[in-house]
């Protein structure tokens, strides 16, 4: 189902309107968004497509090139196709904005539409600037998907599946008190922490851990398998059972 329908005069707007598609579609899908040459293909009855599509739109464009109302011949001609389509949106409720394209484009005036147009002088328009059409883009995308929530926005899908993929950590603590720090990889020293769980707290000091090592301290060597060697200002009492211990005085090697 078409969601947005792109509303246009060729000669005055269509420009504009061509910019309008690509963006629209890329943004929310190109079976979301209509235009006439493109999406009415060979052999279709243009007639019937037009008036079926706008009666089952949310949204019509309609953009309003610098010299829209100028086309007064048409405008005044029941038949003509920019005049029904809009019609039959008024009839049909679906919400109207006219894009006002180039800078030199206004605010329409009443008395330049025909009585069944008349209503579009009310409207709130949007600006769209040819100089600056990437703007412009943005600003008509995001209206659209203000204006349409049922729409898929996916620049806001490709965004949240970028979050995921960077890996993020999250975490969350409760019935904390003190500092508590998350770190994926670090490096650097910690002194004076203390880490509780459920068994009581655990004090690692101010000193030096070494594990699984030769040590020498005070003329002595210390080894064996699963050997630690604690030292420093460590608080309470630290039991180890060493395997085939090696004591030896230090030669000084």
């Amino acid at each position: 189902m078409h969601e947005v329908f792109i509303n246009y005069r060729t000669g005055d707007g269509d420009k504009t309107a061509a910019l309008l598609d690509e963006e629209l579609k890329r943004r929310f899908g190109r079976d979301r968004i209509f235009r006439a040459s493109r999406s009415i293909h060979p052999g279709e009855a243009f007639p019937e497509k037009l008036l079926t599509t706008v009666r089952r739109t949310s949204l019509l464009l309609a953009v309003v090139g610098p010299d829209w109302a100028n086309f007064h011949s048409r405008l005044n001609d029941p038949e003509d196709w920019v005049r029904k389509e809009i019609e039959e949106a008024f009839a049909c409720e679906a919400l109207v904005v006219p894009v006002l394209d180039g800078r030199r484009t206004n605010r329409l005036s009443k008395a330049d539409l025909p009585d069944a147009l008349a209503r579009l002088a009310d409207l709130q328009s949007v600006p769209f600037d040819t100089q600056d059409a990437e703007t412009g883009l943005r600003r008509v995308g995001d209206l659209v998907a203000d204006l349409v929530p049922g729409l898929t926005d996916l620049d806001e899908v490709a965004k949240a599946e970028e979050g995921r993929s960077t890996g993020s950590v999250t975490n969350s603590i409760d019935d904390m008190s003190g500092t508590a720090v998350q770190s994926r990889d670090f490096t650097g020293d910690v002194g004076g922490t203390i880490v509780k769980d459920t068994r009581g707290p655990v004090h690692t000091g101010g000193g030096n851990i070494y594990q699984n090592s030769r040590h020498v301290s005070g003329g002595r060597h210390f080894s064996g398998n699963g050997m630690t060697y604690f030292e420093g200002d460590n608080h309470g009492g630290i039991q180890h059972r060493y395997d085939a211990a090696d004591r030896r005085e230090d030669d000084g090697r």
